[in-house]
């Protein structure tokens, strides 16, 4: 079982290089970093998890800037979009984004990708909110086209493009691995035809985790009809309970990532030396 943090950095929190260099100095082994491009100012959608909006869903530094300072100041840790919303953002540059920050790591990139939950930020891009998996899935196939073919090419609905050159490609071969965000009744299918991973919310409103776990069988047993190893997965809003966790682990759960609230270094430190702490008695 590995362990790692999630964390927006913001315009007034502990900037992410500040952040890595400490989840690594710590032995924790990845580092997640959420997504939003912008925030309605008014909106119908609901936040997933309940309550009022943080501000730090508007006062975030861009995902891709903040992980690439992690990624210039660490040598171990993974490094995670957690997660991308690939539908707002261009395949061709999402692609060069990725495969970039892969470079510039070492390989040490998971990307993590989910189609969001508010509608309002997704519509201002553009994207009709029921076709956004559709969009999902074919920019996640374009881009695997571009980080593997030296003349990449792809004809969709909503992409398209022919004979494009583009690189650096990643370390990791023959792509960063994709984790699927989210748990909706078609979320195997996407894990199944465009993944390599799930990741699933444990902190949701009303969430029960004898369903999660169900739910983690139920992944298993597709994986293994499919004749492939178990797909990885990596849990977000972690309980912090080594019960919890050793229930997760026996699940088929190979990472925990566990949430920190946006805030000062003097803040995010002592939850961060706590998580720790909690960590090394998980592991002995």
């Amino acid at each position: 079982m590995e362990f790692g943090i999630c964390m927006f950095a913001t315009d007034y929190s502990m900037q992410a290089a500040d952040l890595a260099v400490a989840v690594e100095a710590r032995g924790l082994d990845a580092l997640f970093v959420p997504d939003h491009t912008h925030i309605p100012a008014s909106r119908d959608s609901q936040f997933t998890l309940g309550g009022d909006l943080p501000p730090d869903y508007s006062h975030n530094v861009d995902m891709f800037l903040s992980l690439t300072a992690a990624a210039a100041v660490t040598k171990r840790i993974r490094l995670g979009t957690g997660i991308c919303l690939v539908v707002e953002r261009d395949p061709i540059i999402t692609a060069k984004e990725v495969a970039s920050l892969d470079h510039i790591s070492g390989g040490r990139v998971d990307f993590g990708i989910g189609g969001g939950w508010n509608r309002e930020e997704l519509e201002n891009h553009g994207i009709p909110w029921n076709r956004r998996w559709k969009v999902a899935r074919e920019r996640i196939e374009a881009m695997r086209e571009i980080w593997t073919q030296d003349e990449a090419s792809y004809d969709g609905e909503f992409v398209k493009f022919e004979r494009i050159q583009s690189w650096p490609k990643p370390v990791q071969k023959p792509y960063p691995p994709v984790f699927v965000g989210g748990d909706a009744a078609g979320t195997f299918g996407r894990i199944r035809r465009y993944g390599d991973g799930w990741i699933p919310m444990l902190a949701a409103e009303g969430n029960q985790f004898s369903l999660k776990a169900e739910r983690m069988a139920e992944l298993a047993a597709l994986a293994q009809a499919d004749g492939r190893e178990p797909y990885p997965i990596t849990t977000f809003g972690t309980p912090r309970d080594p019960g919890a966790i050793e229930k997760l682990a026996k699940a088929g759960v190979t990472r925990c990532i566990f949430g920190i609230k946006a805030a000062p270094e003097d803040d995010v430190l002592p939850r961060l030396d706590k998580i720790t702490r909690l960590v090394e008695t998980i592991r002995g």
